[in-house]
């Protein structure tokens, strides 16, 4: 199970046909359940040659580990984290106005798998991660993704600093996130060719990688909270990001 992981439910599934269907290893669904949705994901199951096997609630449940399965689980290869050289890959052929997710040092697998989930829904091109001091693509972060750690690639390096000087040479601009930050995200063009980088729980940017941006950037806080959660925080820029852009397309 180390490279296993299980999902369970119709939209999982739903997700996984959609965006991983290679990485489905084995499928159990409810024999005695008459269900639309469950029809059509055994069709298509079927069409991909993908074998299902029959299994009442109590093995389901096993299976699911208590999770509410509706009448399917499915169990998937954990998606594979790339690396340096392939990110040099990306670089060298970069689309228009590229878009980048680097988070420095986050070790909480909850809040990767909210931004591998908030960035798939802005349109981010990849997530850098530190090799050292992070948390990678667990179970756990795959779980939180809900289908996201299949279609966003995550890119863990050995040299964050030296790497951010990749993006510059490739035409990116370095944003990073600071609480301390003299203009907020709403002064500054974010529809530029854009790696943002977001800092661990609780420290922030480390001072190499701070001094690398390019920009910093803060979120302007009105109440008596001093900073958002992580993964909250990320995904107000993001969309900020996003706002922008899509004006600037419409420009």
């Amino acid at each position: 199970m180390k490279n296993r992981r299980r999902i369970a439910g119709l939209h999982a599934a739903e997700a996984a046909l959609e965006n991983a269907p290679d990485k489905i290893i084995s499928v159990w669904i409810d024999h005695r359940r008459e269900d639309g949705r469950i029809a059509a994901i055994a069709q298509k199951l079927a069409s991909l040659g993908i074998p299902v096997q029959p299994a009442g609630r109590n093995q389901l449940d096993s299976l699911a580990e208590s999770r509410n399965h509706q009448g399917i689980v499915i169990e998937l290869k954990l998606s594979g984290e790339l690396g340096e050289s392939e990110l040099q890959d990306v670089l060298a052929e970069l689309p228009n106005r590229p878009f980048f997710l680097v988070l420095d040092h986050v070790q909480d697998p909850h809040n990767l798998g909210a931004c591998l989930r908030t960035a798939d829904a802005a349109g981010v091109q990849g997530i850098i991660i530190t090799k050292d001091q992070s948390v990678g693509l667990t179970p756990t972060v795959a779980k939180v993704a809900s289908g996201a750690a299949e279609t966003v690639p995550v890119y863990r390096v050995t040299n964050l600093n030296r790497v951010l000087g990749w993006l510059k040479e490739a035409g990116l601009w370095i944003v990073g996130a600071a609480g301390e930050a003299e203009q907020s995200l709403y002064e500054i063009d974010l529809a530029i060719p854009l790696a943002l980088v977001i800092g661990a729980e609780g420290k922030g940017l480390r001072r190499l990688t701070r001094e690398s941006c390019d920009f910093l950037v803060k979120i302007p806080m009105f109440g008596q909270i001093e900073s958002l959660n992580l993964s909250v925080a990320t995904g107000v820029l993001l969309f900020e990001a996003v706002r922008q852009r899509a004006r600037a397309n419409r420009t």
